[in-house]
């Protein structure tokens, strides 16, 4: 058994390779061929201008991720800056943009995998993804954007599907990168560190052989330094199709939290990476249009044309530098495109935490612990990516760019939005300089080099951003209660504001935002405390209220209405407990509501008055007829029925001390709500949280320190202790662990009801022998009846 504690040890070089190795992949050895066809030999300029619109983003991003180090990235900033509906447009925007990156990425590890294979004569078949017999039946030709997409000709009754060796080959690498993110599998950051530096060494190489190759007759030939018809105005429609190049910067300040001294390392970081990348960017384009004539650079493996000139003549020599160039080109892509999946999932996250889509599109995978659905949703949009566009590789490097350039934009506006607004708790440690200049600059500069994107681009991406604001008021405006810094600055200044940006803000709000609702049943107010300390601390941290409900149990004997009639006497008891329990949070500064509630069936009135007032937790005691000792919050038979109206809390209750807590999780939505508490109780009595993962022998040990590392970050729990425990006995782990603690927060058994039947749920054995208050946290998630019945496999 090992204790470990997630120090703030990500150091500047780190970071920094995160930045590089997101940046550093297709960009370099695909996009030279394709962007000098558009902008001839001068198309190195077009990647420093690339880089330069990158480094004023990468100021702001510098900026607001020393302010707000949260998961979510730039979407964060956008939803808390701007508002859900340009929240909606960012986060579906990022998204949307990895995915296109991805499959460009996985284009990339295609033509190089294809390239390697055929120089090692082990040529990948002309399947043209299979070639079979059908009917001779006449099948359509689709075109879609310019691309073939699945177009059939028939000869003799076969059929060939209109799709290049190269594209199967990304085809293979999109479906081994989704599944490895699906089943939870991702590099460590020493692994990363090695791959980027390999990649920068591999690079060096390269330049220094081109070095000797370069000719400023090759680089000037065909007419010049700007031979296409557009001469120099190439130049910014060159810019808009490598800046796909550039995305990944902003993935440094998602670490944030890790870093040592992140108001230094964050920005040198963001603006490092951006710099060294640009700087290799410029030097390795030169020098590839300096060998080979920029009409014939290859348009896709580029690299690996020019390395073999740069080799010629020492065949060991050849033979090593091209193989390590084909290698690092795939280390390069493979990095990108795993990392991208990745990052779209994190984006999901924050989506579905602030309401703006389904969260059940997070569930987490019962076995891996991931996201499996939102991952499993992005690889599919990657695999029709590169049916759909691969052969287009412009296409999708331009939809890539021009969405994740409509974020940048409305990043430096939601930078500009949090200094005017003047937001207290808005303390970045570091500032870009030149305020406002550089952000409007930024926001500038990244809107307006979509308009030197193709026409069918810049429409789609419209058509998107329609979309997207369609999303938010037919789905996510009813639902979060999110409302951006923008609305909340023009709405207490209405009578300074125009008109018209006050009205604006007004229908473009969320349609109420209500207060989140802790709803605390309460039998005796008395002598329950505890539960209205622990409810009042969870509303103060949401900015919620508290709910009080006095339950009042009489007899089946006695009708409602007879009971009812005795309601002055009641109601009198009721009022006086539940002015002590008022008087019990009146430190918190929350707003407290109560109800009295007369039933027969107290247990049941609890369900239904959370549907009733729309309760987003409940926060309930333990009790020994209640059939939360079985590990559910729910009797078996409504368990059976229908789910929990909201999140469930059931406090055992032992000299009730929030001050050191055990979390023992193995994923899923429960021990999510697990977190949520945890974190809550972080910033509220600066609790010390250990968390638990345990694993069934030693030889697990780092994939249980990696499983964990990754949920702690995922769910804003990376400061706290961590344990794995190799004994492959949860619960003597559970009763070990929580020998120190104080509290044990533990999430519902995915048991099923028969099994249960059968023998005692992991939660009822635990909550007997352990020590320690217990809280049980219980999440609605959708189950189907078998799962209901016999558990989740």
């Amino acid at each position: 058994m090992s204790d470990e504690e997630l120090a703030k040890d990500l150091g500047l070089v780190s970071a920094m390779m995160i930045g590089i190795g997101t940046m550093m992949g297709a960009g370099i050895f695909v996009l030279p061929g394709i962007a000098s066809r558009e902008a001839g030999p001068i198309v190195v300029v077009s990647f420093v201008i690339g880089g330069a619109i990158a480094m004023i983003n990468a100021l702001a991003v510098s900026e607001l991720g020393t302010a707000m180090p949260k998961a979510g990235g730039g979407y964060y900033y956008i939803n808390r800056g701007l508002g859900p509906m340009f929240g909606s447009i960012s986060g579906m925007g990022d998204w949307m943009g990895l995915a296109f990156a991805s499959a460009f990425y996985c284009i990339g590890f295609g033509g190089y995998l294809t390239g390697m294979l055929e120089g090692t004569a082990a040529e990948l078949p002309s399947l043209s993804l299979g070639t079979f017999s059908l009917p001779s039946v006449p099948l359509p030709e689709v075109s879609l954007f310019g691309a073939e997409f699945l177009g059939t000709t028939l000869l003799g009754g076969t059929t060939t599907l209109g799709v290049s060796d190269i594209q199967i080959g990304a085809l293979l690498a999109g479906v081994v990168f989704v599944g490895v993110n699906y089943i939870g599998a991702k590099e460590t950051g020493g692994i990363q560190t090695i791959i980027v530096s390999a990649l920068l060494l591999i690079l060096t190489v390269f330049a220094a052989a081109g070095f000797f190759e370069f000719e400023w007759a090759t680089l000037l030939d065909e007419g010049g330094v700007a031979p296409t018809d557009q001469g120099y105005g190439a130049i910014l429609p060159g810019t808009a199709l490598v800046f796909v190049s550039f995305l990944g910067y902003a993935k440094i300040a998602t670490v944030a939290e890790e870093l040592k001294n992140p108001g230094r390392n964050l920005p040198l970081a963001v603006i490092g990476s951006v710099a060294i990348v640009t700087v290799f960017y410029a030097i390795l384009v030169s020098i590839m249009v300096g060998i080979v004539p920029w009409n014939e650079l290859d348009t896709e493996t580029p690299v690996s044309q020019v390395a073999e000139l740069s080799f010629a003549g020492i065949p060991l020599l050849e033979l090593v530098g091209v193989g390590a160039i084909s290698v690092a080109a795939l280390l390069a892509t493979a990095s990108s495109a795993n990392a991208s999946i990745l990052a779209s999932a994190r984006i999901n996250f924050a989506m579905g935490r602030d309401k703006l889509i389904s969260d059940e599109l997070n569930e987490i995978h019962p076995r891996y612990a991931t996201p499996y659905r939102s991952i499993a949703l992005t690889g599919g949009l990657i695999i029709l990516f590169i049916v759909a566009l691969g052969q287009d590789l412009k296409i999708l490097s331009n939809a890539a760019s021009v969405l994740h350039l409509i974020v940048y934009a409305l990043m430096n506006v939601a930078l500009i939005t949090f200094r005017e607004a003047d937001v207290p708790e808005y303390d970045p440690d570091f500032r870009v300089p030149f305020y406002p200049i550089t952000p409007i600059l930024g926001a500038l500069f990244s809107f307006g080099l979509i308009y030197f994107m193709d026409g069918i681009v810049i429409a789609l991406s419209m058509a998107f951003v329609v979309g997207s604001i369609a999303w938010y008021w037919f789905y996510a405006r009813k639902h979060t209660k999110v409302q951006g810094v923008l609305s909340e600055h023009i709405l207490d200044r209405s009578e300074e504001m125009p008109d018209a940006a006050v009205s604006a803000a007004e229908v473009a709000a969320p349609d109420e935002v209500v207060p989140d609702r802790v709803m605390v049943p309460l039998s005796n107010p008395r002598t329950e405390g505890a539960l209205m300390e622990l409810g009042s601390e969870l509303a103060a941290d949401r900015d919620g209220i508290v709910h009080a409900v006095h339950i009042v149990k009489v007899p089946d004997q006695t009708p409602l209405d007879r009971g009812a009639a005795v309601t002055d006497r009641i109601d009198a008891e009721s009022q006086r407990l539940l002015d002590q329990a008022r008087e019990s949070v009146s430190r918190s500064d929350v707003e407290i509501e109560t109800t009295t509630v007369v039933s027969h069936r107290p247990f049941e009135a609890i369900f239904d008055a959370a549907n009733r007032h729309d309760a987003d937790a409940v926060v309930m005691g333990w009790g020994d007829d209640r059939p939360w000792a079985a590990g559910r919050a729910e009797r078996p038979l409504d368990e059976l029925t229908h789910d929990l109206p909201c999140d469930f809390l059931v406090l055992n209750e032992r000299e009730f001390d929030t001050s050191r807590i055990l979390l023992p999780t193995a994923g899923g939505p429960d021990s999510d709500l697990s977190a949520d508490v945890a974190r809550t109780l972080q910033r509220t009595n600066d609790a010390d949280v250990e968390l638990l993962y345990v694993v069934d022998d030693p030889s697990e040990r780092d994939e249980g320190e990696a499983f964990l590392s990754a949920w702690a970050e995922e769910h804003g729990l990376s400061d706290a202790g961590r344990t794995i425990d190799t004994s492959g006995d949860v619960e003597e782990a559970i009763r070990r662990e929580s020998s120190d603690r104080t509290l044990l927060l533990i999430g519902a058994t995915e048991r099923g009801l028969l099994s249960r039947l059968v023998d005692r749920s992991l939660v009822y054995d635990v909550v007997d022998e352990v020590e320690c208050s217990v809280l049980l946290a219980e999440r609605p998630t959708k189950r189907s009846l078998f799962e209901r019945l016999f558990g989740r496999s």
